[in-house]
C-alpha cells in the first residue's frame, strides 16, 4: 500500500510544542491526548461533566485522564472552581407517581418487584426516590432491579442479615452508578467484579499495614484505593509500608504516600523493578560465623565426662 499522507490545512490550526507532543506520546492515553486537544481547542476550561457528555465516556474515565494530564504538568485544576453540585433528584409530586402507577407503565412492575425484594410496603417518599432514579437518573429498570440487590448484599455484609437498606441509601449507589456510566446488566456486573477485587486487595493492604478490628476511615481509603488504581501490588506497598517505618517508625501515610507516587512516577511497580531501581528491600544478609567442626575425640571426651558426673552423683 502506498504511503499516504497528511497535512493539516493551513487556517484555523493548533500549534503544540515539541515537548508537549512527547508527553503524550510516552504517556500512550490516547483519551488524554484528544482530551487535551478538546482543551486547547476550547480555550483551556473544560469540566468534568461536561467533558464525559462530549467524548461519551464515563466521569471516573475522564477524571483518570485529566488526572493524568495534571501529573505531565500539562493540566492543571482551577482553585477557584465552582462546588461540585449536589447529588440531589428533580422534585416530584404524589400525582406525579399516582399517574405512573396507574397508566400501566414498567414502573408499576418496577415498584412490586423492589418491595417484594425489600420485604416491605414503600412509603411515598420511598416511591418519588425510586421515580426519581428510574426517570432522571435514567438507568433501565433491570439494572435498578441489580442496584437494589446489590445494595441489600452491601448492608448484610456490613450490619448482618435481617437489615435492608434505605431508599436514601440506594439512591446515593444510583448516582455512584449513573456516574459511572453503568447502563447495562453487563456493565453493572463488571463493575461489581471490580468492586470485589478492590475489596479483596484492600483487605490484604490492611493485613500488611497491621490494621485490625476496625475499618478505614474515608481519608486512608482514598489513600488505599488511589495505590491500587496506580497498579501496586500488596507485595510493592509492604516494601513502601517497611521503608516508612524506618524512617519514621510509624505509619504515616502522608509519608510512605509520597513514597508510593515517587514510584509510580518513575514506573516502578513491581516489587523486583523497586528493588532493582530504588534500592529499596534488599535485605542484607549477615553471616552467622560457623562454628568450628567437633571432632568425634572432643565429643568421646565430653561423654566420658559427663559419664563420671553422673556416677559421682549416685555415690553422694
Amino acid at each position: 500500500m502506498a504511503d499516504i499522507r497528511f497535512v493539516l490545512p493551513g487556517s484555523d490550526t493548533i500549534t503544540l510544542d515539541g515537548r508537549t507532543v512527547d508527553k503524550l506520546i510516552r504517556a500512550g492515553d490516547g483519551g488524554a491526548a484528544l482530551l487535551y486537544l478538546y482543551a486547547i481547542r476550547t480555550g483551556g476550561a473544560l469540566s468534568v461533566s461536561q467533558a464525559a457528555k462530549i467524548f461519551c465516556r464515563s466521569e471516573k474515565d475522564i477524571s483518570a485522564s485529566m488526572e493524568l494530564l495534571n501529573r505531565l504538568g500539562l493540566l492543571k485544576y482551577d482553585e477557584t472552581r465552582a462546588p461540585a453540585q449536589k447529588d440531589e433528584l428533580p422534585e416530584y409530586t404524589a400525582d406525579d407517581i399516582k399517574h405512573e402507577l396507574q397508566n400501566g407503565s414498567v414502573f408499576s412492575f418496577l415498584v412490586q418487584e423492589v418491595q417484594r425484594r425489600l420485604g416491605k410496603l414503600l412509603t411515598s417518599d420511598d416511591l418519588i426516590k425510586l421515580f426519581g432514579i428510574y426517570d432522571s437518573l435514567g438507568l433501565p429498570p433491570e439494572v435498578i432491579l441489580h442496584l437494589v440487590t446489590y445494595c441489600i448484599d452491601e448492608n448484610t455484609r456490613r450490619y448482618g442479615p435481617g437489615r435492608v437498606p434505605t431508599m436514601r441509601y440506594i439512591e446515593k449507589a444510583a448516582f455512584t452508578w449513573e456516574r459511572e456510566g453503568i447502563m447495562s446488566l453487563e456493565e453493572a456486573e463488571q463493575y461489581l467484579k471490580q468492586l470485589e477485587a478492590k475489596r479483596s486487595l484492600t483487605g490484604e493492604i490492611k493485613t500488611i499495614l497491621q490494621i485490625r478490628d476496625r475499618e478505614l476511615s474515608q481519608s486512608e481509603k482514598r489513600y488505599v484505593h488511589g495505590w491500587i488504581s496506580m497498579g501496586f501490588s500488596p507485595e510493592a506497598l509492604e516494601l513502601a509500608y517497611d521503608k516508612t517505618l524506618l524512617k519514621t517508625g510509624r505509619l504515616a501515610w502522608s509519608y510512605m504516600n509520597s513514597i508510593i507516587v515517587s514510584w509510580h512516577q518513575k514506573g516502578l511497580h513491581t516489587v523486583d523493578s523497586i528493588r532493582a531501581k530504588d534500592g529499596v528491600g534488599a535485605v542484607s544478609q549477615k553471616k552467622t560465623p560457623n562454628k568450628p567442626a567437633t571432632s568425634p575425640v572432643d565429643e568421646l571426651a565430653d561423654y566420658e565426662r559427663m559419664k563420671k558426673f553422673l556416677e559421682k552423683m549416685k555415690e553422694e
